[in-house]
């Protein structure tokens, strides 16, 4: 059972509310990748990999059905990130396109969107799930979940966050509709989809391939599985 002072604990924000192998499962030493190697992130879990101005990285829906919710911090200071609100300004559009160079909350450039196989279809409204969006779907134990998977991410490559910022919720299907209201749809991408985004400055990306089974956007079955990426120079 959850604590029923859940909502009030733990005062630090960037501290995961529970456990998974995330937290002990780093790309390696200090989150630095190997150029060019594939890497997987399970189902439901989140990895954290540290990227120079101008290396790039590729991030592929090995099945077509998965989404991932992705992060992207200054290296130098966590404090800046790659924020939405200031990003959907700058590009006067709710989601990204090809081109599209994406900002931080110091309104400065963090990512370039290079190279998009997929319809296109992302999305940046959402709050990444955490364990109060399950309590409140009738969860009663602890449920795998971004915003741990981000917390857990960090501290497995020594760095943490005092806040989760809105996520890049790759190839996450919310319909917006005429009225205002919006529909958790299944994705539309097909497997081996990519996507690719290049650094704008030293950053660390954190990557989750998003838990959520209890609405489709994982697919239909609404069965999480895992996520390959890798990063080129």
């Amino acid at each position: 059972m959850i604590r029923e002072d859940i909502h009030e604990r733990p005062a630090d924000n960037g501290t995961p509310l529970g456990d998974n192998p995330t937290a002990t499962s780093p790309i390696g030493r200090d989150g630095e990748p190997e150029v060019g190697k594939r890497y997987t992130v399970p189902a439901r879990e989140g990895r954290a990999v540290r990227l120079s101005r101008g290396q790039s990285i590729t991030v592929l829906n090995t099945h077509g059905t998965q989404v991932c919710d992705l992060w992207a911090f200054n290296a130098a200071n966590l404090s800046e990130y790659l924020s939405w609100e200031h990003t959907r300004g700058g590009i006067n559009r709710i989601a990204p396109k090809d081109g599209d160079t994406l900002f931080t909350n110091r309104r400065r450039p963090i990512l370039t969107l290079t190279g998009d196989t997929s319809p296109g279809v992302h999305d940046t409204l959402i709050a990444a799930c955490d364990l109060f969006r399950y309590v409140g779907l009738g969860v009663e134990g602890y449920h795998d979940n971004c915003s741990d998977n981000l917390r857990m991410a960090l501290f497995a490559i020594g760095e943490h966050t005092t806040e989760v910022p809105q996520p890049f919720n790759i190839w996450m299907n919310i319909s917006v509709q005429a009225d205002g209201s919006i529909d958790w749809l299944p994705t539309v991408s097909k497997p081996g989809d990519q996507i690719t985004l290049r650094a704008e400055m030293d950053c660390i990306i954190v990557l989750s391939a998003c838990p959520q089974d209890m609405v489709p956007i994982n697919g239909p079955d609404m069965t999480p599985v895992e996520l390959d990426f890798q990063v080129t120079a």
